[in-house]
């Protein structure tokens, strides 16, 4: 699953972006509760990126919100990457939800203007074809967006199995993503999966892309009003001969 969270912010409509910018800046007894109903989606899930969640501030009670959805979830394995650290203030964060041990994290910084947009690259396995999964809240600017992506596919160029996940700000026939499809072996389902906004979502900017490796067997967009984008869940059956060491919940 891939969840843009919005820092633990419940929106049903644009007027809210207005009357709850707040609570971007500052604690409020509903984050954690809303939080909390979040968790109950992830939970059905192995393996989730999130985007847009704070490493522990003063909006978020000081809070890890990575760390307090993997306790709520039961995920055994978690890791957050701090991308724009502005103190006491925000830490604004990517985060991986894991059931299955990984081999190997690393952050990826991305190329931008303005620093503070970087990816989790999490491997699975062991032997020649591990997992390669990598966690990514890409740039508004279609020129970023292309830098972004060309870095990423140079980095992924060694793994056959890629699963790449997060909010891309993109749809799948933009430039920048036609790009990646050319230079890797990513592709998306041909479901078109509308996930923004999520009390009317009428575009596709948060995606899973994987290799032809894998086997998908669903893909949907979950209905839950918990933020201002949907989360986007798909079912893969794993490639032949890879496997993975799951950690007990």
């Amino acid at each position: 699953m891939s969840y843009n969270i919005q820092v633990g912010i419940s929106t049903r409509n644009a007027r809210q972006y207005v009357i709850h910018s707040w609570k971007h800046l500052l604690p409020h007894p509903q984050r954690l509760l809303n939080l909390d109903n979040v968790a109950k989606v992830l939970g059905v899930c192995d393996l989730v990126g999130l985007q847009e969640v704070d490493a522990g501030s003063i909006r978020s009670n000081n809070i890890n919100l990575v760390e307090y959805l993997a306790l709520k979830a039961g995920f055994p394995y978690w890791y957050h990457q701090v991308n724009r650290n502005f103190g006491r203030l925000a830490q604004h964060s990517n985060g991986l939800l894991s059931r299955y041990h990984p081999t190997h994290v690393e952050d990826l910084s991305l190329p931008t203007l303005i620093p503070g947009r970087n990816a989790i690259l999490s491997v699975y396995g062991s032997g020649e074809n591990p997992l390669a999964l990598v966690i990514v809240h890409l740039s508004l600017s279609p020129r970023a967006r292309m830098r972004q992506l060309a870095y990423i596919s140079e980095r992924i160029s060694d793994y056959r199995h890629v699963i790449l996940m997060g909010d891309l700000n993109c749809k799948p026939d933009s430039k920048e993503m036609c790009m990646l499809f050319n230079r890797t072996r990513l592709h998306e389902p041909l479901e078109e999966t509308l996930t923004f906004p999520s009390w009317r979502p009428v575009h596709n900017i948060d995606h899973i892309l994987v290799t032809p490796d894998f086997k998908v067997l669903n893909v949907t967009a979950l209905n839950h009003a918990y933020s201002d984008h949907l989360p986007i869940m798909m079912e893969l059956g794993l490639p032949e001969g890879l496997k993975m060491s799951r950690l007990a919940a």
